[in-house]
């Protein structure tokens, strides 16, 4: 949990003046004339195997103490159960996975634990309960008000503890529910291993304890079949939703988007590895995408670079454990980490790093969910480039790589869509044509009027940018559909266009010579503009009209010009 540093300060403070302070009032106050202390110590072994074998239920995990308090409580009272209580969180810190850093929580919650008692305890002690009673009707009442009181002391004092971070909590929440339901179990735990060490003495640990410890341990089995079957549910529901996807870049992004929302991870990274070299293609820190340029060598030399060479996934769960490897592009206080490899076709084309700053944050389990969704990520991402490739052939025209015809008549009938429905004010069309193209052809060669249209392209690409829709029309002939564009801007940039076409020596190698030398020829363009909705209001009209420009305007009148549609 991140809360702010002066929160932290005010938790060691608020430590300081209560728990201490509280166990000696306590012990002056509730403190036992006498002690079994095999007895206390049966208590403390029980507590303890409590906590480190906690139920697990809908993935929430519930430690079960209370039972514990309850029978420590009505057998010594307040002090001894608060001593035990506070002993009890050595293990839960460490099922936590607390870190030095975090050690304020450590504090908080033996806070936490000691005003749960000291308040529970004290109210009941209040309202008449005399330590080591033997009356069933009055263990039944005030166990009913210890555990109440506990229960919703404790339910409180941590709702606005997770209200630090989580602003919008609410007071009732999934995990709560089953903190009254733990109530309900530990209720006759407590009175029963209480009445059953008065009458039959420690055996009563055994006779209780170890089934209680047994059912925990069977619950905990089933439990983590169960979260495995369903990790393994949403991995192939994140496949299926990876299948859909038809780009890369929302295959990318969904598939970042499943494992932070799966995995308790602070850091991921996608490696990839192209041209014989890593790069960092996605890292996300702290829930946030950066912009991470590490260099293939920094890559290599780490586990990336193990991961690539061993074709194997690495598990790590703790920094001790790969302390020796070089890894200057994660952040210094990573603790945890998985590596796996992103393979197609029995070759390793990248790596999906995921980390995080607690130890031991990841299962086993989880290496394997992993190790499966970068199977169908890999898969996802060929299938994508194979719909891309197919898409971009029957989009493009072959030889100049522009958008062809087909895909542009589509463009144009949307973009005139917009136009009508009021969500562009203008839409103009460029129509050019290269002046004289069958000369060249005769004098150079076919190939070499390819390798001019081909590079009249690449410079109608550079000039225009993205500010249209760029086509071969056919032949010779090309078109650019500016949305949002006046007829006066659209013929400025159509002259810029043919002025630059003008100077610009196209280079090519000539085919019908003794010797295919390199040469260079200079060609002129003509063009048309027309404009809607002033020229016209139908897509087909906007073509004839621009057409009509580039033919009688600017090729009838002395070609390398540019002419606009007039009504």
């Amino acid at each position: 949990m991140n809360i702010s540093k002066q929160a932290k300060i005010n938790i060691w403070i608020l430590w300081f003046v209560t728990v201490p302070i509280g166990l000696y009032f306590s012990y002056i106050n509730f403190a036992p004339s006498s002690v079994e202390w095999t007895l206390v110590l049966a208590y403390i072994a029980i507590a303890l195997l409590t906590v480190i074998f906690p139920f697990k239920v809908a993935g929430t995990t519930i430690f079960l103490i209370q039972w514990i308090n309850l029978a420590t409580f009505l057998t010594y009272g307040l002090f001894v159960e608060m001593i035990i209580t506070q002993i009890a969180i050595i293990p839960l810190m460490y099922r936590m996975k607390f870190q030095i850093i975090d050690f304020h929580r450590v504090l908080f919650n033996s806070f936490m634990f000691f005003a749960i008692s000291f308040i529970s305890g004290s109210f009941v002690m209040y309202l008449g309960y005399e330590v080591g009673s033997t009356n069933l009707s009055e263990i039944l009442i005030y166990s009913c008000i210890y555990l109440i009181t506990l229960v919703i002391v404790n339910h409180i004092i941590l709702h606005f503890y997770v209200k630090l971070e989580v602003k919008d909590r609410k007071f009732w929440e999934k995990d709560v529910f089953w903190d009254y339901t733990g109530l309900i179990i530990t209720l006759p735990f407590g009175i029963t291993l209480y009445l059953l060490q008065i009458h039959v003495g420690q055996i009563a640990f055994l006779l209780l304890g170890l089934p209680f410890l047994m059912i925990t341990l069977v619950l905990r089995m089933y439990n983590n079949s169960a979260l495995v079957n369903d990790d393994l549910g949403r991995a192939s529901k994140i496949g299926h939703e990876l299948a859909d996807r038809l780009s890369s870049d929302a295959i990318i992004d969904l598939f970042v988007k499943n494992i932070g929302e799966m995995l308790p991870l602070d850091y991921l990274y996608i490696i990839d590895f192209k041209d014989d070299k890593f790069y960092v293609m996605r890292a996300i820190e702290r829930g946030q995408e950066k912009k991470l340029e590490h260099s293939h060598e920094v890559l290599s030399k780490s586990i990336p670079g193990i991961v690539f060479k061993r074709d194997k996934s690495i598990f790590f769960s703790k920094k001790s454990e790969w302390k020796d490897i070089k890894a200057e592009f994660l952040p210094h206080k990573t603790e945890s980490i998985i590596a796996v490899p992103i393979s197609r076709n029995q070759k390793v084309e990248g790596i999906l790093m995921i980390a995080s700053r607690k130890k031991h944050a990841f299962e086993l389990h989880q290496l394997q969910i992993l190790n499966l969704l970068c199977s169908y990520f890999a898969v996802s991402l060929e299938k994508a480039r194979f719909v891309q490739d197919a898409v971009s052939k029957s989009e493009r025209c072959g030889l100049t790589k522009l958008y062809n015809y087909r895909y542009f008549d589509q463009e144009l009938e949307k973009k005139m869509n917009d136009l009508l429905n009021g969500n562009l004010r203008q839409l103009s069309l460029m129509m050019m044509d290269i002046d004289h193209f069958k000369s060249i052809n005769d004098t150079y060669g076919h190939q070499s009027g390819n390798d001019i249209l081909y590079g009249l392209a690449r410079l109608i690409e550079k000039e225009i940018g993205d500010k249209g829709i760029i086509a071969r029309y056919g032949g010779e002939e090309f078109v650019v559909l500016l949305p949002n564009y006046s007829k006066q801007q659209s013929l400025k940039l159509a002259e810029d266009l043919r002025e630059l076409i003008e100077s610009t020596p196209f280079e090519i190698r000539t085919d019908l010579g003794e010797k295919r030398d390199l040469t260079k020829v200079q060609i002129t363009t003509s063009i048309g503009v027309s404009t809607a909705p002033e020229d016209c209001d139908e897509a087909m009209a906007l073509i004839r009209n621009a057409d009509r420009a580039l033919y009688i305007g600017a090729k009838r009148a002395g070609r390398n010009r540019v002419a606009e549609y007039i009504k």
